[in-house]
């Protein structure tokens, strides 16, 4: 089981700045806290679709949101499973290694096969039925002919690129990708020109590699090590403040039946309710410790609709009011933790 784990690197917000996209913008459109795009944060797949649809929706032109955010990301602010491709031996070792990688990056994942003439990449979806945006679709293909064109230092170009959905300008992508761009197609496919797979890379380094890979290497095998109540906990951490936090919704999340999900957290001797209650009690001590946030809105980001909900069930969990709690554990002047409640 993949987990729902999804992390933006940093520099997609510089990204998106460069393109005068400002976060708080991007974050209103999205219907998020700002806190999820401006601090190092993981978001649930349902999240990170609507972070992806909101800046096609900022940005105009789907096509055009595809070019500008695939050219203007700068290698410099690669994350760790980047680098790792773009420091790798050649264009076939950075495909390679960029499918595996994936696996630490969901929802999406890469299928590579070579065929005679041809190197096609197919864009899975760890729930088919739940397809990511078309702005994250083009966006993740036309990264991987810009990763070969930077690492190789040529431009180079496809064989063809198919879309299942509606693409915008097409003309657009058909400039960029240097070749003919097919709309309605059964899957999302880049078609590459296998000879290109041999070219070297000029950003080969193998003393990061040496370094890079035994460190993701170990957290794809942590990752796929996770027991399902971590999973579930931490999607309900992500989704505390947007509601819905019954098992059906998040069993969705994970893409079985709430049945199946709830058979599998009883093999862990654990339900539901218990995981949603220690999620609120964890985010609730999380919150507590920034004391820029005052205790109502704590409550609010925890899932409760009012403060005095919050207030009994911390006395609960703490056996003390959630200011007291917060004076002893960060020795704070009474008089700050007055003014936060």
């Amino acid at each position: 089981m993949k987990s729902d784990r999804i992390k933006f690197p940093a520099g997609f917000l510089a990204g998106l700045q460069r393109l005068g996209i400002a976060p708080h913008d991007l974050a209103r459109k999205a219907r998020l806290p700002l806190t999820i795009l401006t601090e190092p944060a993981e978001v649930t797949t349902a999240q990170y679709f609507r972070i992806w649809q909101a800046y096609t929706d900022l940005v105009g032109d789907t096509a055009s949101g595809i070019i500008k955010l695939s050219t203007t990301f700068e290698t410099a602010q690669y994350p760790p499973t980047v680098l790792a491709t773009y420091h790798a031996r050649d264009y076939r070792d950075a495909l390679n290694r960029m499918a595996r990688y994936k696996q630490l990056c969901p929802p999406e994942s890469l299928r590579i096969t070579e065929e005679g003439r041809r190197c096609t990449i197919e864009l899975e979806w760890m729930r088919s039925e739940q397809p990511g945006p078309p702005v994250l679709v083009g966006t993740t293909l036309a990264f991987l002919l810009e990763l070969g064109r930077r690492g190789t230092g040529k431009h180079l170009t496809a064989q063809s690129v198919e879309f299942s959905h509606s693409m915008g300008d097409v003309a657009t992508l058909e400039a960029y990708f240097g070749c003919p761009i097919r709309i309605g197609a059964t899957g999302n496919r880049l078609t590459l020109h296998r000879g290109d797979l041999d070219r070297l890379f000029l950003s080969y380094n193998q003393e990061l590699l040496e370094i890079l890979t035994p460190a993701l290497d170990r957290s794809l095998a942590e990752q796929c090590s996770r027991s399902m109540a971590d999973m579930v906990k931490w999607i309900l951490k992500r989704s505390l403040t947007g509601g819905r936090l019954d098992i059906r919704a998040v069993a969705s999340e994970l893409g079985m039946s709430d049945r199946t999900l709830q058979r599998r957290l009883t093999d862990e001797c654990t339900t539901f309710k218990q995981l949603l209650t220690q999620a609120r009690h964890e985010q609730a001590k999380e919150y507590l410790a920034d004391l820029k946030l005052d205790i109502k809105e704590v409550a609010f980001l925890v899932g409760y609709d009012d403060q005095n909900s919050f207030y009994r069930a911390f006395r609960l969990w703490e056996g003390d009011t959630p200011s007291n709690w917060r004076s002893k554990n960060f020795r704070v002047n009474p008089a700050v933790i007055e003014s936060l409640t």
